[in-house]
């Protein structure tokens, strides 16, 4: 067997590594997408959760200078101002107190992937079998035996392989 078949299973076991790796392994390419999709949904939330506080910072700036704005919310605390006169109606729901939206939760969720260390036994599975088909085909053809070697007869002479030194 010459190294070609050698290089070729080696060849084989390192593109099933590899063809593994990148579609279905830690860095594939369907496990990029999904943290993308992810970073995609973060940024949106990030984005609205600036919204919620810049409009939270203008209310509180509001109710530390503005006069009316502090009037209002102590109305809606019930709360009155010198010289108003309160009347209390009965058989209405009471006020609801509205509760500030601070963003949807969002968790991280974990990608399906095949882990490295069998992307690499599959590979060197593949490298192997292919290693084993090449050693079988060569021992078919003739190309490899294990027996004895049998001695060659020209015109019933034997003819013996002796090194050369």
């Amino acid at each position: 067997m010459n190294r070609t078949k050698y290089l070729f299973s080696v060849l084989v076991g390192t593109l099933t590594y590899v063809l593994f790796s990148l579609t279905a392994g830690q860095n594939s390419f369907r496990v990029l997408k999904n943290l993308e999709e992810q970073k995609q949904l973060l940024s949106v939330q990030v984005e609205e959760i600036q919204n919620i506080n810049s409009e939270l910072s203008l209310e509180y700036s509001a109710l530390l200078n503005d006069k009316d704005v502090i009037a209002a919310y102590a109305r809606k605390l019930d709360y009155v101002n010198d010289g108003e006169k309160l009347v209390k109606v009965t058989g209405l729901k009471p006020a609801e107190n509205s509760l500030y939206n601070t963003g949807k939760l969002l968790r991280h969720t974990d990608c399906d992937y095949i882990s490295e260390k069998y992307c690499k036994i599959v590979g060197l599975f593949f490298g192997l079998m292919t290693f084993v088909i090449m050693f079988l085909y060569d021992i078919n053809r003739g190309n490899i035996s294990f027996g004895k070697k049998e001695s060659l007869h020209v015109a019933g002479i034997p003819v013996y392989e002796v090194k050369q030194i």
